[in-house]
């Protein structure tokens, strides 16, 4: 196998979309003369074109010397027929996600490369497993799947399927990084690392809108208020509710309908209904305008209270201590308790554990209860929107003492129905969990998961550094509360936490 990581080793991209162009620009950048192929006439001369324009800004904006700029243009040529395979070391297919279609375009490319030129195929979700079966030599076929858009994401998922060799993949995880990229390695299972461990990030808002837990812009700013750049809502309209949808289906489907992974009736109904987006102008929201905006919080000062007990041990027990030392509200320490929050009096203000409000007022003889949402940041910005949700046992007066207490902590609080693991808490979880099979699996490693979450869909932090400052019996415990609320296959947890208790 030659060496792919020398800047010599030609290229071909076949595929002069925006994946293909993205792929075909770094792959130049990093010295490699790149070989462009598409089968619509004029499409690789036209991505050339774009790619000049691309870098003649990118030297405008002195991101780029302009002899660089210059230079990479001239290593990407266009051509017109896959016989330029024959002096390629790589070919990257970045076509239309059919198995079927990608199946022949690479039975097409064994005829005609050489017989140590490596096949990678930038799928999203179709098995690089079936993919190579039925070639001469499947052991050459590897994933490599960037995300868009390619010059600016440093992820690159290194996909191995049954046949893949050992050595192709890690040539593979080597140019990568040459090309300024940070690879993880995957095995070929369905959704590979990031579009499946993101599904309960759109899949547990997608329930709480069934449920009619909460308004679309109150998921999304809770979820904000927890370092998400984009909340689920808006995030399904920017990539389009038909693509979301359809990739949901197809773990769902590729998982023997798994009903961790079942789609949902709510974004199903958008679909149909032609509302995808921004694409289109309307989703969850009317677009140019966004989402609206979110009414001002309105809570009361809290009332004078005889007493006033912080209970917990971690971080967020902390910062309540210091809130309420910053308003000047006495405020007495209490560990070891079992629960963290607020004890006002006869009232309790509690960290959700996934128990709903109700379970807790039921369970403590306190009528006066309300639970909130884990705070994910530490410390908190001021501002952030928190949920909360009150026991139908609590008074008049407590239901507004709540949001005070919430407020004067430093959060804008926002009432949700009395659902478990109410927003945050509950979505964490679930990314928890999910990544926690990846792992059981054998699809990647922890430190791979967490990787490429943060590199592939920007999450703030990867679902096991969240599992660190979170602990597993309360992750544990957290799904065990869903599971018995929803009676059902999806909430399960993974055999990996049970096992980390």
């Amino acid at each position: 196998m030659p060496d792919l990581t020398a800047p010599g080793a030609p290229v071909l991209v076949i595929g002069a979309g925006i994946m293909g162009a993205g792929i075909a620009q770094v792959a130049a950048q990093a010295g490699h003369p790149v070989m462009l192929f598409d089968t619509r006439e004029g499409a690789a001369a036209e991505a050339r074109a774009k790619l000049g324009t691309t870098l003649q800004g990118l030297a405008a904006k002195g991101k780029l010397a302009p002899e660089a700029a210059e230079a990479a243009l001239a290593r990407i040529t266009p051509v017109a027929t896959l016989d330029a395979a024959r002096d390629a070391c790589l070919v990257i297919e970045a076509i239309i996600e059919n198995l079927e279609v990608k199946r022949g375009l690479l039975r097409q490319l064994e005829a005609v490369v050489s017989a140590s030129c490596v096949l990678a195929t930038n799928t999203s979700s179709i098995s690089v497993t079936a993919l190579a079966n039925g070639l001469a030599h499947p052991g050459r076929l590897v994933g490599m799947h960037f995300f868009n858009p390619v010059p600016l994401m440093k992820l690159v998922e290194v996909v191995s399927g049954l046949h893949t060799e050992p050595a192709v993949a890690a040539a593979i995880f080597e140019l990568s990084k040459a090309w300024g990229k940070v690879p993880v390695h995957a095995r070929s299972t369905p959704g590979f690392i990031v579009n499946r461990i993101a599904r309960p990030y759109y899949a547990e808002t997608l329930a709480l809108l069934l449920e009619q837990a909460a308004a679309p812009q109150v998921l999304d700013a809770c979820l904000r208020g927890a370092g998400f750049r984009m909340g689920p809502c808006e995030l399904m309209d920017l990539i389009g509710h038909d693509t979301n949808f359809a990739v949901t289906q197809s773990v769902y489907d590729a998982n023997f309908q798994d009903k961790r992974y079942v789609p949902s009736l709510v974004q199903r109904e958008l679909v149909d209904g032609g509302l995808l987006g921004r694409k289109n102008g309307r989703g969850f929201y009317r677009y140019p305008e966004g989402a609206p905006a979110m009414p001002p919080v309105a809570a009361a000062e809290p009332a004078p209270a005889g007493r006033i007990d912080i209970h917990g041990d971690d971080a967020i027990a902390e910062a309540f201590a210091a809130a309420l030392a910053g308003r000047g509200i006495s405020a007495a320490r209490v560990r070891g308790s079992g629960w963290a929050g607020l004890a006002i009096d006869s009232a309790r203000l509690v960290l959700t554990d996934g128990r709903r409000a109700r379970e807790w007022a039921a369970a403590t003889g306190c009528a006066d209860l309300a639970v909130f949402d884990r705070p994910i940041l530490q410390p908190a910005p001021p501002g952030t929107a928190l949920a909360y949700a009150v026991a139908d046992s609590a008074s008049t007066a407590w239901r507004a003492q709540a949001p005070a207490w919430l407020a004067a902590l430093g959060f804008a609080p926002q009432a949700v129905a009395d659902t478990p693991g109410l927003v945050v808490a509950r979505t964490i979880a679930m990314l928890v969990n999910e990544a926690a099979d990846a792992v059981l699996q054998g699809v990647c490693s922890p430190e791979g998961a967490d990787a490429a979450m943060k590199l592939g869909v920007n999450y703030p932090a990867g679902p096991f550094e969240w599992l660190a400052r979170w602990s597993v019996p309360g992750v544990v415990a957290l799904v065990d509360a869903l599971d018995a609320h929803h009676r059902g296959e999806r909430y399960r947890v993974s055999p990996w936490l049970r096992r980390q208790g």
